[in-house]
């Protein structure tokens, strides 16, 4: 049996173009190969810059505001951009379904590519599990790479161990210094004990 590809694997390659955007064309073929297609994409003038233009498309949906705007934008993305399912066996893969045309360039391939594996992961994995790291709901130096929640319990707020360790630090130095008394001698100036 071979599992759909289209959902875990399609999201996480878009979190990742999104997060490190590469140099090139080159580099994002690179891309797709780390996270498991295989296939060849026909070369077409401007592939990159059409492809900064489908993550820029899909961007909204990371950012929507509850499931059903969610999956609003969805369908009109795998409207816009998937085909019927088709059944393939190429590359040694296995049998297995594409929802795009054969033969399409590489902005293309990944847009249905991501648009249908963001759907897929959404609708097995539950809706809230896309979304932008929460280290950057604090001040600072805020952080706002996507997080494609792969977690078992669903439960993954950040894009790396970094922003989780920094934001449980800026929590901990807000709940001590709103803790913390002040005392300061007759010159006004402080003890040492909190903020003065």
């Amino acid at each position: 049996m071979h599992l759909n590809p289209y959902g875990e694997y399609a999201v996480l390659l878009a979190a990742s173009l999104v997060n490190d955007w590469p140099a090139d064309r080159a580099g994002i073929v690179a891309r797709t190969r780390e996270f498991g297609m295989t296939m060849d994409f026909r070369t077409e003038a401007g592939d990159h810059a059409r492809t900064r233009r489908v993550l820029d498309e899909w961007l909204p949906v990371v950012d929507a505001d509850g499931p059903k705007r969610r999956a609003e934008l969805l369908n009109a993305q795998m409207a816009a951009v998937a085909a019927y399912p088709r059944l393939t066996d190429h590359d040694d893969e296995g049998w297995h379904l594409h929802y795009r045309d054969d033969d399409r360039p590489l902005p293309d391939v990944l847009a249905a590519v991501i648009s249908v594996g963001t759907a897929l992961h959404l609708t097995t994995r539950g809706m809230h599990r896309l979304g932008r790291c929460a280290a950057g709901e604090f001040a600072g130096d805020p952080c706002t790479a996507v997080v494609v929640d792969v977690t078992r319990n669903g439960r993954q707020r950040y894009c790396s161990v970094r922003c989780a360790n920094r934001a449980a630090v800026r929590r901990h130095r807000s709940r001590a210094a709103r803790s913390s008394p002040t005392v300061t001698d007759s010159r006004g100036t402080s003890d040492g004990l909190g903020p003065a």
